[in-house]
């Protein structure tokens, strides 16, 4: 007796125009499933979604503070798009975050002698080198012992965070308060226009410039591309998936490291518990939004800094709780993973015996 098999048949690469649908789309369709939570809430939608926006676009106020939200996601999300280019799926971005805001913060304390000139450029290199060393560790065991990294970057997340704990109710604990001491001035990145605003806004824009012109006109960038089609591919054509893997992930640790430094360094002037409100996480949704492109992450990065900054504000109009923005971000994520699956694979069915 013959049964129906049922098989999955990978379809052809889907186009550019064709992502940026399935994106838009899934922004769209966690909307109107988020004004479901709002009509079961007593809430009109429009006007929620309305305070929403203007609370992140339609004031000053509200623009230079989306923009400030939006330069850790942005460069967490460029660091985690470059990982996932080659098939490295780095959900650790908040522990390089935190350790990068390490890094940093130990340099600012052992230099606070230096001028500005001399040691902003430093933290900014501890800062990268901090987040890259811990990216570099789940990289090395994926590599070397095939180690499965989504395991291992979320766990080390965990121990960041409780390293950085731990340096707060110890050695760095300031009159009895769990935060570090304020860095001196020399310490910390200028603001623009008398605001919060502040110049780690071109640190992100100058990266996504050169992760796209790496990934684009370099040979790593084409032997990570080549690595993320088709890894098997890779090796048959001589390429080194170590000596492409791990420059990958220490860039893309890296730039969550320099996410914390900039936390550090232009917003709370010390490391503290909460430094990231789960900006590492985001980072995941904004680089699968942005199509692991950094024109992408751009934008994706002020869509999400734009929800978080107009959740208060909704919040204030109507009374629903900011963990609807949690809602919306984990609908964007699930609706573009079932996007990405049904562009990729059809469904055949097939008798067998």
């Amino acid at each position: 007796m013959q049964r129906l098999r049922l098989r999955l048949v990978e379809r052809p690469s889907p186009s550019l125009y064709l992502k940026l649908l399935i994106s838009a789309s899934s922004v769209l369709l966690a909307l109107l499933l988020g004004a479901v939570f709002l009509v079961t809430s007593g809430v009109n939608p429009l006007m929620a979604y309305g305070k929403l926006f203007l609370g992140a676009f339609g004031s000053r106020f509200g623009l230079i503070e989306t923009v400030v939200k939006a330069t850790p996601l942005m460069l967490a999300g460029l660091g985690v798009a470059l990982a996932f280019r080659c098939s490295f799926f780095n959900i650790g971005a908040e522990g390089q975050l935190y350790m990068g805001a390490f890094a940093a913060t130990w340099a600012a304390y052992a230099f606070s002698e230096l001028d500005a000139a001399f040691l902003l450029p430093f933290m900014l290199l501890l800062g990268f080198l901090g987040g890259g060393f811990w990216g570099m560790i789940p990289g090395v065991l994926k590599v070397k012992l095939r180690v499965n990294e989504i395991i291992t970057t979320l766990m080390m997340n965990y121990i960041a965070i409780l390293w950085v704990t731990h340096m707060l109710v110890g050695p760095w604990m300031y009159e009895g308060f769990p935060w570090s001491p304020i860095i001196t001035e020399a310490a910390r990145l200028p603001n623009l226009a008398g605001s919060r605003l502040h110049v780690g806004i071109f640190f992100a824009l100058i990266a996504a410039v050169l992760i796209y012109l790496m990934l684009m006109k370099t040979r790593l960038g084409y032997e990570i591309r080549v690595v993320g089609a088709n890894i098997k591919a890779a090796r048959y054509a001589g390429i080194s998936i170590f000596k492409t893997i791990i420059p990958a992930v220490i860039i893309s640790g890296g730039l969550a490291g320099i996410a914390g430094m900039v936390q550090v360094s232009a917003i709370h002037y010390r490391i503290m518990p909460g430094l990231s409100p789960g900006y590492g996480y985001t980072a995941v949704v904004v680089a699968l939004l942005g199509k692991l492109h950094p024109i992408g992450v751009i934008a994706s990065s002020i869509f999400f800094g734009g929800l978080l900054v107009g959740a208060d504000m909704m919040q204030r109009a109507v009374g629903i709780p900011v963990a609807l923005v949690n809602i919306i971000e984990s609908l964007v994520l699930l609706l573009i993973v079932a996007g990405e699956f049904l562009i990729r694979y059809r469904v055949s069915f097939e008798r067998g015996g």
